[in-house]
């Protein structure tokens, strides 16, 4: 008899030590969400860049007048679904161009609007990709959404759980050992990163925790508050609608209403206008308009069929927690500023990552340290920590070849067969995460050299040529600098 059963234990060792190995490949899993999450989210923050550089073609007038909005309203209405609610993006300084998506429950369409009010469809494959996958992992949205925030969850308690374990942190701030044992150098980059970026961390960690679960936070409010009813919850937020009322009527111009929403907002802007029941005698417009300095859109001004004021909201009028709600999604995504608050996001968001992959790593060191190496983890690491780079590049090419539909098969496909080879292989992790950094560094540079002969070096979407290039030219370095120093 074992010694595991003399003990009591009904499991023999062999069970025991195959249930520990699930558990080890259960928690990298997490973890692999977790850093997917992150590194989706970071690229996510340039989504309105991806769009543009997917179509350059795509309309950017930076002035929209009424006369031209009119038209383009009238013209959704005829392509789009009569239960369709229209959602008109006017163009800004820092997001040139106007769009407009129809929107029911069977029916979504986008397009971008010209000068004179003409329509130009707006597809955008690879950038809506993208963002369903750092949303929902291309689940159901419900049950995607559920597990991303508990990532973010997760995310939340590793950050405050790797602050107090580690006491000498502040006095440490500015303390890299260089040139030495590869674990301390990552030991060192994940302490630094971790401190230097914590309360942006701590902020993109907790408004993705709410956004992912907010669900679940709704349905947790109604059952302690309205007996379980979810439409009493949403409709604190949210106003109900009007009374139903089919009988045709005219939608009132857009001009008189934006002058009337200016009126009553003199110090904002407006940002989007939305158009509900078109054509109907319970039709509603909102005119929402943003101020300078508020990070989120405040001035809201609703409009009846008649063209009268129904709603007149402003920043004077909205109390903490409502300013606090609205500015969640603001804060996590950072589309509130222009390319410097982008470029910023990205940055830190490129910490996050590598706080994130490094703390895998140093696991993973630690095992080996104390004699309970596992290479195969170490490798399927490697896959997971340099091969989603690589996986969403290839994606991302789809939208280069004119077949960005087939991103998500790409992504798949790539991260399934990085995940089997890296399994089923020998050499070591070191190894392989070298090719697949070099491999990643080569194809960003060769897709953007690729876009670049494709489209005007004024398009506004060269910014992500310019993070391309950048991108996979350190990676590049990095390889060569490594191979270098084996040599030596």
């Amino acid at each position: 008899m074992t010694a595991a059963r003399t003990r009591g234990w009904p499991l023999s060792p062999a069970t025991v030590r195959a249930v520990l190995s699930g558990h080890g490949i259960l928690g990298l899993a997490f973890a692999a969400v977790i850093y997917l999450v992150c590194l989706t989210g970071t690229l996510a923050v340039f989504v309105h860049d991806l769009e543009r550089w997917e179509q350059p073609g795509q309309p950017r007038a930076a002035v929209i007048a009424a006369p031209a909005l009119d038209r383009a309203v009238a013209t959704a209405r005829r392509l789009a679904p009569p239960d369709a609610g229209l959602y008109i993006g006017l163009p800004s300084g820092a997001e040139p161009g106007a769009t407009l998506v129809a929107y029911s429950p069977a029916f979504e369409r986008e397009w971008g609007i010209a000068s004179d009010g003409a329509l130009a469809a707006k597809a955008t494959p690879f950038a809506d990709f993208l963002l369903d996958l750092h949303i929902a992992l291309h689940l159901p949205r419900r049950w995607g959404a559920f597990i991303v925030g508990l990532a973010g969850v997760a995310l939340l308690s590793s950050l405050v759980s790797g602050l107090l374990a580690h006491p000498r942190m502040f006095k440490d701030a500015f303390h890299l050992r260089l040139g030495g044992a590869r674990r301390l150098q990552e030991a060192d980059l994940h302490n630094r990163l971790g401190i230097w970026a914590l309360p942006f961390h701590v902020v993109i960690a907790l408004t993705g925790a709410l956004l992912g679960l907010s669900t679940l936070i709704v349905g947790v409010l109604a059952m302690l508050l309205y007996r379980g009813d979810t439409t009493r919850v949403y409709g604190l937020f949210i106003d109900a609608p009007p009374a139903v009322d089919r009988a045709a009527a005219p939608l009132p111009p857009l001009a008189t209403l934006l002058a009337e929403a200016q009126r009553r907002a003199p110090g904002a802007t407006p940002h989007q206008i939305i158009v509900e029941r078109a054509g109907r005698s319970d039709a509603r417009v909102t005119i929402v308009s943003v101020r300078d300095r508020l990070l989120v859109p405040q001035d809201t001004t609703v409009f009846d069929a008649r063209g009268a004021v129904v709603k007149d909201q402003h920043p004077r009028d909205l109390v903490v927690g409502t300013r606090i709600l609205g500015g969640i999604g603001q804060l996590h995504f950072g589309w509130y500023g222009g390319v410097a608050v982008r470029v910023l996001y990205g940055l830190l968001g490129l910490a996050l990552c590598v706080v994130t992959s490094s703390g895998v790593t140093i696991w993973l060191a630690r095992r080996r340290d104390k004699g309970r190496a596992d290479p195969r983890w170490e490798r399927l690491w490697a896959a997971v920590a340099w091969g989603q780079p690589l996986a969403l590049l290839l994606a991302a090419a789809t939208a280069v070849a004119g077949a960005g539909r087939t991103a998500v098969a790409v992504w798949l496909v790539t991260t399934v067969l990085l995940l089997v080879g890296a399994g089923a292989a020998r050499p070591p992790a070191s190894r392989l995460a070298a090719g697949l950094r070099a491999t990643s560094g080569g194809a960003g540079v060769v897709l953007a050299m690729i876009h670049l002969t494709r489209v005007p070096w004024t398009s506004t979407g060269t910014i992500v040529d310019a993070l391309l290039l950048s991108g996979g030219a350190w990676l590049l370095w990095r390889h060569r600098r490594g191979a270098v120093a084996g040599r030596a």
